[in-house]
């Protein structure tokens, strides 16, 4: 099989470049059309010159000739390429990979944009055009597949299930030379991860440091960060891998707006590659994959105290921290791996081809 991933979507970013290497792991000649919008550390603060970008990039897709594919992959944040994507198809199916609807995201999560604004107006419109647009959209969790059914109206045989993953070429467990146990969070400071619950845990647990990588929306929440808290801006992509391998435990997020509750993100699954033992939010999309106890540490939304006292639990058992690892580790093998993904993928390729 053949198949032209297409548009303006983030190369660097997590989730097209798992999917990419998955694909071809499970044998699928993956070739690319792309045109650079977003790679700017994925910044939607859209002014004139970025819409001028994009508005050149989406030009130059609708005149491109046809490429010879079996299906058209659009990837993340491709929301506004189904139109082009649906004419170089030609008649062939197109699988849009949304990862998030961008009103939810934008609006709704984040508060970029005044709800029932022209701005809010112009997401909800490009979601609902791409969405409906597509022969098949790829959810990443259940719980995020029954939202874009109910949101967007869609037939359930249009929207199927891949998880996130990882990549495997930089995301797996490996020695470090030993050192103090340090809680480690990266991340881009969006309200979906509850940095304000983080901090405030590591307010309750100062004998513990904790380590956060990342900037973005809220960074303004850091600016009284207690004396255990390490800030780092950022690191680059290639040496996340070590910052988690070195780590006592990783966090995902403790955010309690409904999105918050869909999603399973990017950081836990790096963690669990990387078999590092996880602690995140306990909600709807985590159960899907994670077992409390087992292979993660599950606490409540937005409970710091909860997030504390698990931290401590894993800085104060280094059996507990051992066992959690590679409980996640062994789960990640079985259920987020790139061999099981690809296949995962392939599946749901051939059967948008052979309806098609």
């Amino acid at each position: 099989m053949r198949a032209l991933y297409f548009g303006t979507y983030d190369r660097t970013y997590p989730r097209n470049a798992q999917v990419i290497s998955s694909l071809r792991r499970a044998g699928v000649e993956v070739v690319e059309r792309h045109r650079p919008v977003w790679e700017q550390r994925h910044n939607w603060s859209v002014g004139l010159r970025q819409l001028g970008r994009l508005l050149d990039a989406e030009r130059d897709l609708w005149r491109r000739r046809r490429e010879d594919a079996d299906v058209l992959i659009v990837g993340y944040p491709g929301h506004f390429d189904l139109p082009a994507a649906k004419r170089a198809a030609d008649g062939r199916p197109v699988v849009f990979n949304p990862l998030v609807s961008l009103h939810d995201t934008l609006v709704s999560d984040r508060g970029r944009f005044r709800p029932g604004g022209a701005a809010a107006a112009l997401l909800q419109l490009a979601d609902r055009r791409a969405f409906r647009r597509a022969d098949l959209v790829v959810a990443d969790t259940r719980e995020h597949r029954r939202f874009f059914i109910d949101e967007f109206g869609l037939a359930e045989h249009r929207v199927a299930v891949c998880l996130v993953g990882a990549e495997d070429r930089l995301f797996h467990p490996g020695w470090q030379p030993p050192g103090p146990f340090h809680v480690l969070f990266v991340g881009k400071l969006i309200p979906l991860h509850g940095v304000e619950t983080i901090l405030a845990a590591a307010a309750l647990a100062p004998e513990l440091p904790f380590r956060m990588i990342g900037s973005g929306q809220l960074d303004a929440e850091l600016a009284g960060a207690p004396a255990n808290v390490e800030r780092v801006p950022w690191v680059d992509y290639d040496e996340l891998p070590g910052e988690i391998q070195r780590a006592g435990c990783v966090l995902g997020i403790f955010g309690t707006s409904p999105k918050a509750a869909r999603v399973i993100p990017n950081k836990a699954f790096h963690a669990l590659a990387c078999g590092r033992p996880l602690v995140t939010a306990d909600t709807p999309a985590a159960r899907e994959l994670l077992t409390d106890g087992r292979d993660a540490l599950l606490v409540p939304p937005g409970d710091p105290a909860a997030l504390a006292m698990a931290v401590r639990s894993l800085a104060g058992d280094p059996g507990l921290a051992k066992r959690v690892g590679s409980a996640g580790r062994a789960t990640y093998e079985a259920r987020a791996s790139e061999d099981v993904l690809g296949r995962r993928w392939l599946e749901q390729l051939e059967a948008v081809v052979g309806a098609g």
